[in-house]
């Protein structure tokens, strides 16, 4: 009786700040990071319990899906901290308690961890049918006053769902911990060193003149998503967002939530804050930015300092504040291009990682592996481009947001017309420039260099069907194609796929927003296509979009433009696009990616070959090699879907070509959602190899597992390894290392 008066009145009596102020306990903490947040995390955590944070286990479940593709209207946005501050509030909002205040037994976490006691994995290799795996799976998302016939149903699906349960320490410690009520301890406190860089980054971000409220107008668009961490002070584990606050520096933050960051914050005054993150770092999510004394300066330099004149604040109305070519024309152009080159693996980390978590919609718009490099700011076509944009800036127009729920056939082709204009004036503005003795040359002097030493100059992407990830250099065999990308498609992808993108928008606004990417891709290819020879670019361009329409072709190049221009590099092999890979990984900083090589020669057979044994193989696995003296290496297996065009939005089984398809194998991580663990010794990496290379069916995939693999259901080895991987992971890159998410690991 005394355990359930204490722990109602605590309830009753927890004050605001220690909802959001609070973390589990150091033990409970361990486990819960380990056995819960590896699944319970972001947008995607089921049942949008988020355990990653103390003040989601408070808050409880829903059964809203977030990731609801055919909804017709907008569904009410749902972040923690951030749309309700109390756990009443999320009552209202539909969320149902996973704790009992009065029956701390009786919640449904502590049932649901009971039930895998009571009933663990079957002692078999696969998982019985019975638990369904995979992102689109029906959630039951059961109630307190439902959930005895939930477990008779459903007797295996207690937590960790699909996994072995927690070992009996790991069960005692959260169960004593819910019986005594789930308390909650004080997060760890800033240090008086952060906190004074706290107030140093707060007023730089708070100046009064138009110059400054401007130019902090437009950085709160582009770092809302980022993990924000003070590289001067060394490594603290602390991480800040960058809010708007209705209350000044030296006051609690009063966050105003707003659907995206460049809505009106209100009439009142606001101020930019740097608030404290309560989550815990999951890789799926952490994209961690640096400030320091350095960072400042360089911003002063490119937008305080210069002599320029801001004379009015642009409104927050949807016509101007989500095209940013009209917002910012008062800011200099070469500031805002420098400004998102700097951190260029940052800015296309907001668009390939995300806060989203599950990138299904933007994601399919892009080939599995490319790489990236940037127009230089200094070019001339980049010098003049302010203009350029200005006169352009309404062909330009990004998608509105609204709440209609079908997209317009009408206002889709009023894109497709748009762009195109856009594109045939990019070809006359460019032969200007490269016009006479002394216009631009159309070579890799174009192509920003990091300026010798800045290794954001080169970057890889990897897409995973329904994630992606994004690395500083140029990794694994050369890619089908590449991307180049200026001021005005950086600019674009940012609003488009990070600040415009809603999560818990409708169809209408996910399905537009696919169709969009797909003009921005081609724009990209395009201008990649332009520092080739002329009489290549039309034969690449159909190579890439194979089975594709004459329309969409001529979205990417058309033939009048593919021969309006020269390329000026010398080229000595009739295989240009090999060549001019090679040169670019040769010149651009950290091109040759030393940090990801294998350093094993018995893994080079992989990345030589392609073809339907490695259309087996998972998107992501991550493989453990112990040498003699019992110290282990980790590498990345990553598969390369092969598709003959990426312009449909549909049908993409159709367009699959698994007679392509390659892999590509690192050192180290990359990835945030794996889809296998393999654990095996040094002596049999060749054998591991080669059993790889001789697959032709799944079952020769079961048996690679069998010999090599991890399964959900190997409960001796399954946490074990999970946790060795995260830790070294941790080890390794401790600035940019988060947890990796089980949510997808396979049941093969």
């Amino acid at each position: 009786m005394i355990r359930k008066v204490t722990s109602t009145l605590a309830a009753l009596l927890l004050p605001f700040c220690a909802f959001a102020d609070s973390d589990y306990p150091p033990k409970v903490k361990a486990v819960v990071e380990q056995r819960c947040m590896v699944c319970h995390g972001c947008y995607d955590a089921p049942c949008q319990l988020k355990m990653d944070a103390w003040a989601g286990v408070q808050r409880g479940a829903s059964k809203e899906i977030v990731y609801d593709g055919a909804r017709i209207t907008d569904a009410v946005p749902t972040r923690l901290f951030e749309d309700a501050q109390t756990v009443e509030q999320w009552r209202q909002k539909g969320f149902y308690p996973v704790l009992n205040d009065e029956s701390p037994d009786r919640g449904v976490m502590a049932r649901m961890l009971a039930l895998k006691q009571q009933h663990p994995l079957p002692n078999e290799k696969l998982l019985p049918d019975t638990i369904t795996l995979g992102v689109d799976r029906e959630q039951q998302c059961t109630k307190p006053n439902n959930f005895d016939a939930f477990a008779d149903k459903h007797p295996l699906w207690g937590m960790p769902y699909g996994l072995p349960g927690l070992n009996k320490e790991e069960h005692t410690t959260v169960t004593q911990w819910l019986n005594e009520g789930a308390p909650g301890v004080p997060m760890l406190s800033p240090s008086e060193a952060e906190l004074d860089a706290v107030q140093q980054w707060e007023a730089f971000f708070n100046g009064k003149s138009l110059k400054h409220r401007l130019t902090a107008r437009y950085m709160y668009e582009h770092l809302f998503v980022g993990d924000l961490y003070f590289s001067d002070l060394g490594p603290t584990g602390l991480y800040y967002s960058l809010v708007r606050s209705r209350t000044p520096t030296g006051q609690p933050i009063d966050i105003i939530a707003t659907r995206r960051p460049y809505n009106s914050p209100g009439e009142a005054r606001f101020y930019y804050r740097l608030q404290q993150q309560r989550s815990v770092a999951l890789a799926k999510r952490h994209m961690p930015y640096a400030l320091n004394a350095e960072r400042m300066q360089r911003w002063q330099s490119l937008f305080l300092n210069p002599s320029y004149k801001v004379t009015t604040l642009p409104p927050y109305g949807i016509d101007v504040a989500v095209n940013p070519f009209i917002a910012y024309r008062e800011l200099p152009q070469s500031a805002r291009y420098k400004f998102m080159l700097d951190e260029a693996h940052f800015t296309i980390m907001g668009y390939i990682k995300g806060p989203v978590c599950r990138g299904q919609i933007a994601l399919s718009v892009i080939d599995d592996h490319f790489w990236i490099v940037f127009i230089s700011p200094d070019s001339k076509d980049s010098l003049l481009m302010a203009d350029f944009l200005a006169s352009e800036s309404d062909n330009m127009r990004l998608p509105k947001t609204g709440q209609r729920a079908v997209l317009s056939l009408l206002e889709w082709r009023n894109y497709a017309k748009g762009q195109l204009k856009f594109l045939q004036a990019k070809t006359a503005f460019i032969a200007d420039i490269t016009a006479g003795s002394d216009g631009t040359k159309i070579d890799l002097d174009l192509i920003w260099d990091g300026d010798g030493y800045n290794d954001n100059a080169a970057l890889t992407v990897f897409r995973h069907i329904n994630s992606a990830s994004v690395v500083k250099g140029f990794v694994g065999q050369q890619p089908k194609t590449a991307w180049v990308i200026n001021y005005p498609l950086l600019e674009r992808i940012h609003y488009l796929l990070v600040a415009d993108f809603d999560v818990f928008g409708n169809v209408a606004h996910q399905l537009e927003t696919r169709l969009y990417m797909d003009f921005l891709r081609m724009e990209g290819e395009q201008n990649f296509l332009f520092f080739l020879p002329e009489k290549d670019r039309i034969p690449l361009r159909n190579f890439w979009y194979r089975g594709a329409t004459e329309d969409t072709k001529n979205q990417v190049m058309t033939e009048s433009v593919a021969y309006s221009q020269q390329t000026d590099i010398q080229y000595h092999t009739d295989d240009p696009k090999r060549e001019l890979l090679s040169l670019l990984q040769q010149r651009q900083p950290g091109g040759e990616a030393p940090q990801y090589q294998p350093a094993d020669p018995r893994f080079a057979k992989l990345q030589t070959l392609q073809g339907k044994p490695f259309s087996l193989m998972p998107e992501v696995a991550f493989v453990e090699v112990r040498g003699k003296d019992n110290k282990a290496r980790v590498f990345t297996i990553l598969h390369n879907d092969s598709y003959s065009n990426n312009a449909q939005i549909f049908k993409e089984k159709k367009r699959r070509i698994p007679e392509e398809d390659y892999l590509t194998v690192v050192k180290g991580f990359i990835g945030a959602y794996p889809n296998a663990f393999f654990q095996l010794s040094d002596q049999n990496l060749e054998n591991f190899v080669a059993a790889i290379m001789s697959m032709r069916s799944e079952a020769d995939y079961a048996n690679l597992v069998t010999d090599y693999g991890v399964r959900r259901t190997n409960v001796p080895l399954f946490w074990p390894l999970s946790d060795r991987l995260n830790a070294q992971y941790k080890e390794s890159q401790p600035i940019e290392a988060g947890l990796f998410d089980l949510n997808r690991y396979e049941n093969r």
